[in-house]
């Protein structure tokens, strides 16, 4: 297994700046975006700039402390930095004024994406932080930058842990089939679903991906198979309407998928498409699990009815790279995430190793 200095740099709190890689742009380019306002890391995470639920969980943790830094900026300076944090230098604000800032950051980055709840559950944790007496602002930002730094390293520990656990499902030559991307571009930097497949190669087990396209952004075709291609994990790329096809050959050994929110029953939604692929899997007898950190569980809400599906542009749907191909009078529809029902789910693969609902309040 990876130490964690190595894994992808997906995120950082760098200097003041958020740091993130632009996944609009892979695999054809490689570009990483310094974001210095609040309203520009909003931009990125609605344009999946930055995107799965546990980064987003990251992203809306070192959000909060932009907002900071943009509403009170040093010049030639910064206040908070993945190796510390400098507050000497803050201004004789009053505790108040700073939780008016945060609160109304917090409302607006956790609007962009309401179907993950790593985006909310962040937020509402480093809210849980700042809510707290202080004896004076610069212990609260000292807290709050403590808190963002152990969001960010607790997921990258729990998806390290969720890649042991679900290794153990994997036989050497297995051919795992995956939806959408799971990798370390998902996460802090290692992955749940893919971070299985790396956990088992990293263990000496030979594992082929099957990365199906993930219509309309393909997030498999482009990110799920960028990322085996960098780990040296052999990948095969297939169009979303030939998983059935490929299952009922018998070529495909599990599929194992993120989550981007688990109702208490283990009802789960993830990217549009899973359930497709849930459906089939049952029909051909093929295990399917879903890899997620125990962050990713609301176990405020019963079951998949009450998990809100964020509708995107219809634009995504009708046009490929500025190129529009269909009809100009067709609508599209475009739901983001599906939710699978618990009887489709062999196991939850998280931290705490293959689990089984119903996930109870802690």
């Amino acid at each position: 297994m990876e130490d964690i200095k190595d894994i992808l740099p997906t995120i950082r709190m760098l200097q003041g700046a958020v740091e993130l890689i632009d996944q609009t742009l892979l695999p054809g380019e490689y570009r990483v975006l310094r974001i210095e306002t609040v309203d520009l890391l909003c931009e990125a995470i609605a344009k999946l700039r930055i995107r799965g639920a546990p980064a987003l969980g990251v992203a809306g943790a070192y959000g909060l402390l932009l907002a900071v830094e943009e509403a009170w900026p040093q010049e030639n300076g910064y206040y908070f930095d993945m190796e510390g944090v400098t507050v000497e230098k803050f201004p004789d604000v009053d505790v108040t004024a700073v939780r008016e800032v945060l609160d109304a950051a917090g409302k607006q980055i956790v609007s962009t994406r309401p179907t993950a709840v790593n985006l909310s559950w962040a937020v509402g944790r480093m809210k849980d932080v700042y809510a707290q007496d202080f004896p004076g602002t610069n212990k609260m930002l000292e807290r709050l930058h403590k808190e963002a730094i152990a969001i960010y390293e607790e997921d990258v520990e729990m998806c390290m842990a969720i890649g042991r656990h679900g290794a153990e499902l994997l036989k050497d030559g297995d051919n795992v089939m995956t939806h959408c991307n799971t990798g370390g571009l998902a996460t802090s930097g290692f992955g749940t679903a893919l971070g299985v497949v790396f956990a088992a190669v990293g263990a000496g087990k030979k594992i082929h991906v099957y990365a199906d396209e993930t219509r309309p952004l393909l997030q498999g075709a482009r990110l799920n198979a960028w990322e085996c291609e960098q780990r040296g994990i052999p990948v095969s790329v297939l169009c979303d309407g030939a998983v059935a096809s490929i299952m009922s050959r018998g070529m495909v050994s599990c599929v194992i998928v993120g989550a981007d929110r688990i109702a208490s029953n283990g009802d789960t939604a993830n990217k549009i498409g899973t359930l497709n692929l849930a459906i089939v899997a049952r029909h051909y007898g093929v295990p399917f699990y879903i890899a997620a950190p125990s962050s990713t569980i609301d176990r405020s809400i019963p079951d998949g009815d009450a998990i809100p599906i964020e509708e995107r542009a219809e634009e995504e749907v009708k046009q490929f790279k500025g190129v529009t191909t269909v009809p100009t009078g067709a609508r599209a529809v475009n739901p983001a995430f599906d939710v699978t029902t618990r009887d489709l789910i062999a196991g939850f693969i998280t931290e705490e190793g293959v689990v089984q609902p119903p996930f109870l309040p802690e």
